[in-house]
């Protein structure tokens, strides 16, 4: 929309944490506003599974590729990691570890469940659910997955919950969730270990499915605790202070549980950058009004401010909602009572496909102003 950005890059390189990004209806809305919904469906296999509603399992370096593609030439700057921030009169004066500083009009934390920038806003740090997640992406050969249907594919068990989607022809992403005992949380560090302890729990499961967790590499295995953000946090804390702001899982960490993560933080992309280019947009702000440069910066920061809470109003509740609902859901599924269960292999199918399809029927809007 025509604003100058900066995206500070922790990493030496473009990096990716995770394998697949399960993208519903509502997430390809918010990649078609990006211009890069095309790109990515050529690539990746429709569910079948889901009826009406678009939803692809996205290989997350693939996505992130795509994105960075469309940016212009020196907009992200790499190995600049974020270490603190201070005021500079109406900018904010950025401390990166490597010694150097940058001043910003507009400062957006898209950093993580360990977020800086959520820190300085006032958020405590994320809470553990209790539960672990395997992630993993298996590569197979074009024999390997004969058989095996574009589908969304769920398996329960006591305490645990995992699934299997393709991505495309030859790669399939899968996920296991569990509560861990002291003793697996060490395991956890080990993928050849949660390898075959996945394989152990799912040891009633088909053959096909077997063989994909068989397949998968070491190196394509990654195992790490689920955080979240409690609701009332949310509810009262800052997501924005002045020209300082905070997106994706610096905002609402979320369990997987129904595959909104990462869509709501597409969401938030679409729903800040309307709201950012509104308060630098020349035909509404014409910057002749002001006598000197000092008396344009202040406006300039008032228009800032109050496109930064815009952007908190409209994405509050979306993801208190959506972060509620996952969590809720992800006790529910793994429960290991004998009640819960029951329960849950009796209704919980229909009750998830219904959850699934009521939240991804959200349209985050274009990005014309």
């Amino acid at each position: 929309l025509g604003v100058p950005s900066l995206v500070l890059e922790s990493s030496e390189k473009l990096r990716v944490y995770g394998f697949g990004l399960t993208t519903w209806t509502n997430g390809w809305k918010a990649l078609d506003a990006l211009g890069v919904g095309d790109i990515l469906r050529r690539q990746h296999l429709c569910l079948t599974s889901c009826g009406n509603v678009e939803v692809r399992c996205v290989l997350r370096e693939l996505m992130v590729e795509a994105l960075a593609n469309e940016l212009p030439s020196g907009t992200i700057r790499f190995s600049s990691k974020l270490i603190a921030i201070e005021d500079s009169g109406i900018s904010k004066k950025l401390h990166l570890e490597d010694g150097t500083s940058i001043k910003a009009k507009v400062l957006i934390g898209c950093d993580g469940i360990n977020s800086v920038v959520a820190k300085w806003l006032g958020f405590k740090e994320t809470c553990f659910t209790g539960r672990y997640c395997v992630r993993a992406c298996a590569k197979l050969g074009s024999d390997d997955n004969d058989g095996l249907e574009p589908n969304f594919m769920h398996f329960f068990g006591k305490g645990f919950r995992s699934g299997f989607l393709p991505c495309d022809h030859k790669t399939f992403y899968w996920f296991f969730t569990w509560t861990p005992t002291s003793q697996e949380m060490e395991m956890a560090k080990s993928p050849n270990k949660m390898k075959q302890f996945v394989l152990s729990k799912l040891e009633k499961a088909p053959s096909d499915i077997r063989s994909i967790i068989e397949r998968t590499e070491a190196e394509d295995i990654f195992t790490s605790p689920l955080k979240y953000r409690p609701q009332w946090e949310l509810m009262r804390e800052n997501i924005s202070k002045g020209n300082v702001c905070i997106a994706g899982d610096a905002f609402h960490p979320m369990a997987p549980d129904i595959a909104q993560g990462g869509c709501c933080s597409l969401e938030d992309a679409v729903a800040l950058a309307r709201c950012v280019a509104e308060a630098f947009d020349k035909k509404k702000n014409v910057d002749y009004y002001y006598d000197n440069e000092e008396e344009k910066e202040k406006e300039v920061y008032k228009r800032v401010e109050a496109g930064l809470e815009k952007y908190a109003n409209e994405r509050r509740w979306r993801s208190i909602d959506i972060s509620l609902t996952s969590l809720v859901i992800g006790y529910f599924v793994q429960g290991d009572l004998d009640f819960i269960s029951h329960l849950r292999d009796k209704y919980f199918a229909s009750l998830l496909a219904n959850v699934m399809l009521n939240k991804s029927d959200f349209d985050c809007g274009r990005l014309l102003l």
